[in-house]
């Protein structure tokens, strides 16, 4: 089991919480997904590590950024 922590840039709303939650969701191999709309914190847990480019289209996907370095 890998745990992966970003930070995600522009969500104002719970509705931006959802929407990040469910595109990561659908990464293959995503397990779990927690999304803190104050701190913009983002975990991921997966069954093994998946990479962070993958993980930013997700967020991308989603209409938001991951802030540089994660």
């Amino acid at each position: 089991m890998s745990t992966a922590n970003y930070t995600v840039v522009g969500m104002t709303c719970s509705h931006c919480v959802l929407s990040v939650t469910e595109e990561v969701s659908e990464v293959p191999g995503v397990t779990d997904v927690d999304v803190d709309l104050a701190s913009g914190r983002l975990t991921v847990t997966s069954d093994e590590p998946v990479s962070d480019e993958r993980i930013r289209e997700a967020v991308a996907d989603a209409g938001y950024s991951l802030a540089d370095g994660r």
